[in-house]
């Protein structure tokens, strides 16, 4: 059993016990993962890999994601959401609409986080008392709407590059913090769409990279990992045959060629 499974993650589990939650129903014998984690109060779209869809996580974590939220203003919290120590301020920005930023941004990701320092989660350090500061990083945000506002809360939609912490976004707005958070979209992927029973198939699934179709001798050198002549593409492509997809391969060496770095066959 290979392909992506639309999850509807509910609140109060972790991303891993969905996941552990599935390793158990299909058995010891399929491999499980996902792709992008969501916080135990988020909800929404989680992407759960079976099979050999495991080896293509980092290009599913790649795609943009769509984020609804809920901001509260006047109090703060030291996680960034309702699970961490709530602090009131009182201090509720004036004005029905904000300022809100969009394009590349440098963000630092929150000290209660899933970033790795030294080998342990950023998270696990914090629960320790242990001061981090994590590194800035660069996030791109695409589009960043406010929905609603209804006294000290305002809701929010926001379309951001994959690394990009909704919680630090809202932080960044003044004395607030995220109150709830639903994942809606990732890349072509819609929560709407969620079924944990339908498996969709790898050709499918990786539908957002451009296609190259092979004859039957170059299918069998990608399927051994050898370069492919005469399939040329611009960044990563999915060489298919009448079959599905075979591999993903980024521009060979030579000119016209593809290697694949990725087979999935």
């Amino acid at each position: 059993m290979s392909g992506v499974v639309l999850y509807d993650k509910p609140a109060g589990i972790t991303s891993a016990g969905i996941v552990a939650s599935v390793r158990r129903a299909l058995g010891r014998g399929v491999k499980v993962g996902h792709a992008g984690t969501l916080d135990p109060f988020a909800t929404g779209l989680l992407l759960i890999l079976l099979g050999r869809a495991t080896r293509v996580q980092r290009f599913l974590m790649a795609l943009p994601k769509t984020y609804h939220v809920t901001a509260r203003f006047g109090a703060v919290s030291s996680t960034g959401d309702p699970e961490g120590e709530i602090v009131e301020t009182g201090a509720v920005p004036p004005g029905e609409r904000l300022a809100l930023p969009t394009g590349r941004l440098r963000q630092r990701p929150p000290a209660f986080s899933a970033v790795k320092v030294g080998g342990r989660r950023a998270y696990e350090l914090a629960r320790a008392g242990v001061v981090t500061e994590l590194p800035e990083r660069e996030v791109e945000v695409y589009r960043f709407e406010q929905t609603w506002h209804d006294g000290d809360r305002r809701g929010f939609e926001v379309e951001c590059s994959s690394g990009t912490y909704i919680r630090s976004l809202v932080s960044d707005l003044g004395d607030a913090y995220c109150e709830a958070l639903r994942r809606t979209r990732i890349g072509h992927f819609d929560v709407a769409d969620a079924d944990p029973e339908r498996v969709i198939g790898l050709d499918e699934a990786l539908s957002f990279l451009p296609a190259v179709a092979l004859d039957e001798e170059r299918a069998r050198l990608a399927a051994q990992g050898a370069p492919v002549p005469g399939a040329s593409g611009e960044g990563y492509v999915r060489l298919t045959d009448s079959e599905g997809v075979i591999a993903i391969a980024e521009p060979g060496r030579q000119p016209g060629e593809v290697k694949p770095i990725v087979v999935l066959r």
